[in-house]
């Protein structure tokens, strides 16, 4: 990768990885917490929300957080989420999101904190990288680019950052796959960091690839560059 490029990616960013990021992200909503239970289970049901516009996830993400009592931690040991999620639901509680989808999710975070265990703890008994572990966890494929699980894995291993919690300690920010969207798909392609505009794995660890020449060990710092210019002009 030319110099050039090299210093473009990391002008966008040091521009975007600020806290000033974090007032329009869903990532607002799990840093209103402080424990890290709280920040876990707040943190991964924003991100299983984060689709569509940013408007639209906050007010959802909102709204979850709200049922939730602002005490996620709380709110899935008390179990109420039996009552509010029905098993079986298959009305929309976001776009095509169920009630019976997010009860799922509920029953998931329970066995883990009900077993006195936290989210990262138990993830390490799978195998695999970071994306492997929560994809077996959560039972989805891991095969797809899984988008809002990677940006859910950067928000909780990235150290040292102003934006995301750096709070596991046992997997490596140079584990992780960037979280592809159409932002960060178009900025790499115009870039050349990548050859396709496809929307898959391949197509995310070929970019985090290449973001791991200009950000070494931390090639996820290269999301603010991508998403952060992305979002905010249309060519390069």
């Amino acid at each position: 990768m030319d110099k050039e490029l090299c210093n473009k990616l990391c002008l966008w960013a040091s521009r975007y990885h600020t806290t000033d990021f974090i007032g329009s992200d869903p990532i607002c909503i799990p840093h209103r917490y402080q424990m890290l239970e709280d920040i876990e289970i707040s943190a991964l049901m924003t991100a299983v929300l984060s689709f569509g516009s940013r408007t639209q996830i906050l007010k959802k993400a909102n709204g979850l957080d709200a049922i939730m009592n602002h005490a996620p931690l709380q709110y899935v040991l008390s179990e109420a989420w039996k009552d509010d999620f029905r098993m079986g639901d298959t009305g929309s509680f976001y776009r095509m999101l169920s009630f019976a989808a997010i009860r799922n999710l509920f029953e998931k975070l329970y066995a883990v904190y009900s077993g006195h265990a936290t989210l990262e703890n138990v993830l390490m008994t799978y195998p695999g990288n970071p994306m492997q572990k929560l994809c077996a966890f959560l039972e989805v494929s891991d095969r797809s680019p899984q988008k809002k699980i990677n940006m859910f894995l950067r928000w909780m291993i990235r150290r040292q950052s102003p934006v995301d919690f750096g709070i596991w300690k046992q997997m490596e920010p140079a584990e992780l796959i960037i979280p592809l969207d159409t932002h960060v798909c178009r900025i790499a392609y115009l870039l050349k960091l990548t050859d396709t505009k496809a929307y898959s794995l391949a197509n995310a660890k070929k970019i985090t690839v290449a973001l791991e020449e200009v950000f070494p060990g931390d090639p996820c710092l290269g999301d603010y560059a991508l998403f952060g210019y992305g979002v905010n002009h249309r060519e390069v």
